[in-house]
């Protein structure tokens, strides 16, 4: 099965495990790239409000195509107890593209359920998997463990 990580990152927790993912899937990997910079206190709570209401923003052009892949996996910080803006934009373009999916999202908080049902509805498709990886465990590297049973369970 081909596979592809495509993931956002504001503050590189999201980015580490997509890459993490992708080197024990052996599998490409995509950095979703926003315009909009939401660097700092202020780029935070616009993020969030943004996230909150559902809004779209504008990407930088994948230079992967997800249609040439049997699973796409896709990565979001959770933001406002949802899926972040350039993820829900990146599903927008590319749902009708996604032949497979599977989900994994980075909190510090709340909003595991409500992220992961956005993400399934905006798909229209059900996950294969989905992996939650809180950010206080990805610096001591405590998620590795869990990371590692989500991969297998997307080998065929």
């Amino acid at each position: 099965m081909k596979a592809l990580v495509v993931y956002y990152s504001r503050t590189g927790n999201t980015r580490k495990a997509g890459k993490e993912i992708a080197r024990e899937l052996g599998c490409d990997v995509e950095e979703i790239v926003d315009t909009v910079n939401r660097a700092g206190p202020i780029g935070f709570i616009m993020a969030g409000k943004q996230a909150s209401s559902k809004g779209l923003t504008k990407l930088k052009p994948l230079t992967k195509d997800p249609s040439q892949y049997d699973l796409v996996i896709i990565g979001t910080p959770v933001w406002a107890a949802t899926m972040s803006s350039p993820v829900r934009t990146f599903i927008v373009e590319n749902k009708d593209k996604l032949k497979n999916v599977a989900f994994f999202i980075t909190l510090g908080g709340t909003g595991e359920a409500s992220t992961l049902q956005g993400m399934e509805e905006a798909c229209g498709k059900k996950p294969m998997a989905t992996l939650t990886i809180l950010t206080s465990d990805i610096k001591p590297g405590a998620y590795l463990d869990t990371l590692k049973k989500f991969v297998s369970g997307l080998k065929p």
